[in-house]
């Protein structure tokens, strides 16, 4: 009886074993043509998530911090800033506005995404929870190439930048518990993220109008509540201006690109 019963499985076992065969091979296809676009990113991941594992260990926070940060959080700018808010008073309306304040352009990555992104099952909440700036970029702008799965393609382009950001992130916790060198202004590198992501976006606006409103708001906070209080404040009337002169800003070039340039940036 059990053999007949074997007998009559047999073809439905050798069916679910050839399928679990193809989709591995789909997936060693995907991961195989995902990685060559993501190694610009992990020179840049790796760079960035050791000096941030070194800045919270300097800090005085073991290795798991960044490591679970990276994994949960997966947001390098908010990540910095976290640095702060954890040595800090406890105060969660603050930190919780800052927060969104930082990673509010995330919502418009996932908005952007959803044609994309629809119909990939499971895959889709990772692939939303993922998109970081340079993941972004990535699966945004990529023709996925010929005879790839869509989804699986995405995915490890997702995959392999978490995966850099934590593994960087981790071992800069690491090696600022296990080597001794002068860590004096290593904070710094907080400040230069910043300053460089200001000059790489004051680079690509024909005009300045919104770092202009940027600059004035943060230094008149400054001057008023000093450098422990003056951020919220700061990104509080940025984006108030931002709103009360989006129009006036559109119409002389600051926010939007012409009618002739996206001629053509048009395929």
């Amino acid at each position: 009886m059990v053999v007949c019963i074997k007998w009559c499985l047999a073809p439905f076992y050798a069916l679910g074993e050839k399928m679990r065969k193809e989709a591995g091979g789909v997936r060693r296809r995907a991961l195989r043509a995902a990685f060559p676009y993501t190694i610009p990113i992990f020179a840049g991941f790796w760079f960035l998530g050791l000096a941030y594992g070194v800045y919270m260990n300097v800090s005085g926070f073991s290795f798991w911090y960044p490591m679970v940060m990276s994994l949960v959080v997966f947001g390098g700018s908010l990540e910095f800033v976290m640095v702060t808010m954890l040595v800090s008073p406890f105060a969660p309306l603050a930190t919780f506005l800052l927060a969104l304040m930082i990673q509010a352009r995330h919502v418009f990555y996932g908005i952007a995404m959803l044609d994309k992104y629809k119909g990939l099952d499971w895959k889709r909440f990772y692939l939303y929870f993922s998109l970081c700036d340079e993941t972004f970029s990535l699966n945004y702008t990529l023709e996925v190439p010929p005879g790839i799965d869509r989804g699986w393609f995405y995915f490890f382009v997702s995959l392999l930048n978490h995966i850099y950001w934590i593994s960087g992130s981790t071992l800069g916790g690491l090696l600022g518990s296990l080597v001794k060198f002068n860590t004096e202004g290593l904070e710094f590198v907080m400040t230069a993220l910043f300053v460089v992501i200001f000059l790489e976006q004051w680079s690509k606006e024909k005009k300045h109008y919104t770092a202009l409103i940027g600059l004035l708001a943060s230094v008149v906070c400054l001057l008023l509540f000093g450098p422990d209080s003056f951020l919220l404040p700061a990104m509080g009337i940025i984006l108030l201006l931002l709103m009360l002169f989006r129009k006036p800003i559109e119409k002389a070039g600051g926010l939007t690109l012409t009618a002739d340039e996206r001629t053509v940036d048009q395929p």
